[in-house]
C-alpha cells in the first residue's frame, strides 16, 4: 500500500515540479493568439473553456488503454508501477504537452505535418501514412472491445452485430459534426463519469486495506516474459502513448491561451497515470496471485476483469456506472480517432473543412476501411497497434527535440525520452514473432545501433536547421505562411 500511495503522490507532485519546469523551458506566451481565433472556422477551430478542454483531452486520450493496459501489466508485479510514475512524469506528460503546444505554435497542426517541418519533407509523407494507419486500426479496436463489452452486459440478447452498427453510426457523426456539437458536449460528463468512477475505486483499495504488493524488482509474469521490451509497450496509455500525439492537436485547434497548455496537455497526461496506476493495484491486489490474473485475461478477458474490480470495489450499482464508464471510453478514444484522421487528410490534400460534404466524402472511404479491418483477428491488431503506437510516441519525441533545439531550449527534456523509446519500439519489432523474430539479444543490439544511427541525422539536421536561419520559435506561424 505505501508504494502505491507514494506512487500517487509522485505523480501529483510531478505536475507541480517537472511540469512546472517543462513549461518554463517552452515559454508559452498568454498574449499570444491560438489558432482557435486566428483560423476560426466554426467546425475545427473555436476557442472553448479551459476546464471543457481539460476534460475532452483527457477523455480522447484515455480510452481502455489506462485500465487494459494496467491490467495486462499487472503481471510483471509492482515493477509496472515504476515504469507509470517515470514513464508518465518525464516521457508521456512531457510528449503530449511539446505536441500540443508545438501544434499551436504552428496554426493546430496535426503530426504529419510537424514531421514535414522539423525532420525533413518527406517524413511528413512517411508520418501521414503512418498516423492514418495507426488512427484506423485505433478506431477499429476501438469498435471491437465496446460492441463485446456491451454484448456481455446485455446477456447477450443484443447481437454484437447491433452495437458495431450503433457505435460506428455514432463515429460518424462525431467525426463529421463541428467539435463543440457532440465531443464537446458530452465529453466533460463522461470525464466527470471516468474521474469518479477511478476515484470511488482508488478510496475503496486504501478503505478496505487491500493487499497491494510493495515495489519490487521481481518479474512475477507467469510466462516468464521478459520485461523489457513488452511491460513498455503493454502499458502505454498512462505512461507514455503516441496515440497522443494525434489527439492532441485536436485541442490546440480550441485552446483559448498557451498559458493553459500544462493543465490541458501535461495536467491531464498525469491524470491518466493516476487512472492507470488505480486500475494496476486493483489487479495486482484483488486476486491471490499473476498466475490466477493470467488466467482470468485468457477466460473472462481484460473486460471481464474490469466489471469483476468494479462490482467487488464499489458494489453492483455503482460498480455498473464504473463498467458503463469503460465501455463508453473506448467509443469516445474512437470517433477522436477517426475525426483526426479525417483533419489529417484534409490538411494533406488541402482540403478547407468548413463545407459539410467536404468532410464525408474524406471521412467515408476511413469508416469503410475500418469495416473491412472488423473482420481481421482481433489479437493481432491489438499487437501491431502497440508497436505503431509506441513508434508514433518516437517520431513526436524527436519533432519536440528538433523545435527545442532550434529554438535554442533544452531539447533534453524530450531527447532523452527519444532515446529510450526508440530503442524500445526498434527492439521489439526486431524481436517479436510479428515482426522479425529475431533472437533478444541480436534485437536489442540492433536497436541501440538504430537509435544511435537517428541521433547522429537528428544533430545534423538540427545543426544546419540553426545555421541556416531555421525559423525560431517567436517565427514558426510565420514561417507557416510560407512553408
Amino acid at each position: 500500500m505505501i508504494t502505491f500511495l507514494l506512487a500517487l503522490v509522485l505523480l501529483f507532485v510531478g505536475y507541480f515540479t517537472y511540469g512546472k519546469f517543462v513549461e518554463r523551458v517552452f515559454q508559452p506566451k498568454a498574449d499570444r493568439p491560438t489558432p482557435a481565433y486566428t483560423q476560426a472556422d466554426g467546425v475545427d477551430y473555436l476557442p472553448m473553456g479551459k476546464n471543457k478542454n481539460a476534460l475532452i483531452q483527457l477523455i480522447s486520450i484515455a480510452g481502455v488503454g489506462p485500465i487494459f493496459g494496467p491490467i495486462m501489466g499487472a503481471l510483471y508485479g509492482p515493477v509496472a508501477f515504476i515504469w507509470i510514475v517515470l514513464g508518465c512524469i518525464f516521457a508521456g506528460a512531457v510528449h503530449d504537452y511539446l505536441t500540443g503546444m508545438i501544434s499551436i505554435r504552428n496554426g493546430g497542426a496535426h503530426l504529419p505535418e510537424l514531421a514535414g517541418r522539423f525532420l525533413g519533407k518527406a517524413m511528413k509523407h512517411v508520418v501521414n501514412a503512418f498516423s492514418i494507419l495507426l488512427l484506423l486500426l485505433v478506431g477499429t479496436v476501438f469498435v471491437a472491445s465496446p460492441a463485446d463489452l456491451l454484448y456481455d452486459l446485455v446477456n447477450g440478447s443484443v447481437p454484437v452485430l447491433m452495437f458495431v452498427i450503433l457505435i460506428f453510426i455514432y463515429f460518424l457523426l462525431a467525426t463529421i459534426l463541428p467539435i463543440n456539437k457532440i465531443i464537446g458536449s458530452v465529453y466533460p460528463y463522461i470525464g466527470a463519469l471516468l474521474l469518479f468512477s477511478t476515484v470511488g475505486i482508488g478510496i475503496a483499495l486504501v478503505w478496505h486495506q487491500a493487499p497491494i504488493p510493495e515495489l519490487s524488482f521481481e518479474n512475477t509474469h507467469p510466462a516468464g516474459t521478459a520485461i523489457f521490451p513488452l511491460l513498455f509497450l503493454t502499458i502505454s496509455c498512462g505512461a507514455l502513448s503516441g496515440f497522443h500525439a494525434t489527439q492532441s492537436p485536436i485541442i490546440s485547434r480550441t485552446t483559448q491561451n498557451e498559458s493553459q497548455g500544462r493543465r490541458i496537455f501535461y495536467g491531464m497526461m498525469i491524470a491518466e497515470g493516476m487512472i492507470a496506476m488505480i486500475w494496476a493495484a486493483a489487479a495486482m491486489s484483488l486476486f491471490d496471485s499473476p498466475i490466477t490474473l493470467n488466467e482470468l485475461i485468457n477466460t473472462i478477458g481484460t473486460g471481464g476483469i474490469v466489471s469483476e474490480i468494479s462490482t467487488a470495489m464499489l458494489g453492483p450499482i455503482v460498480g455498473t456506472l464504473a463498467i458503463l464508464g469503460v465501455i463508453i471510453l473506448p467509443i469516445t478514444s474512437g470517433d477522436t480517432a477517426f475525426r483526426s484522421a479525417r483533419m489529417i487528410i484534409a490538411d494533406y490534400i488541402k482540403v478547407p473543412q468548413k463545407k459539410m460534404m467536404n468532410r464525408i466524402w474524406i471521412a467515408l472511404p476511413l469508416f469503410i476501411m475500418s469495416i473491412f479491418l472488423t473482420t481481421v483477428d482481433f489479437t493481432m491488431l491489438w499487437q501491431y497497434f502497440n508497436w505503431a503506437n509506441q513508434s508514433t510516441a518516437v517520431i513526436a519525441l524527436w519533432i519536440g527535440a528538433m523545435f527545442l533545439y532550434i529554438s535554442r531550449r533544452n531539447y533534453w527534456i524530450a531527447i532523452f525520452p527519444a532515446w529510450f523509446m526508440s530503442v524500445t519500439a526498434t527492439t521489439y519489432i526486431m524481436n517479436a514473432p510479428i515482426g522479425l523474430n529475431l533472437s533478444m539479444q541480436t534485437s536489442v543490439i540492433i536497436g541501440i545501433v538504430f537509435t544511435i544511427f537517428l541521433t547522429i541525422l537528428f544533430f545534423k539536421a538540427a545543426s544546419n536547421r540553426r545555421g541556416n536561419n531555421h525559423p525560431l520559435e517567436d517565427d514558426v506561424s510565420d514561417w507557416k505562411q510560407s512553408a
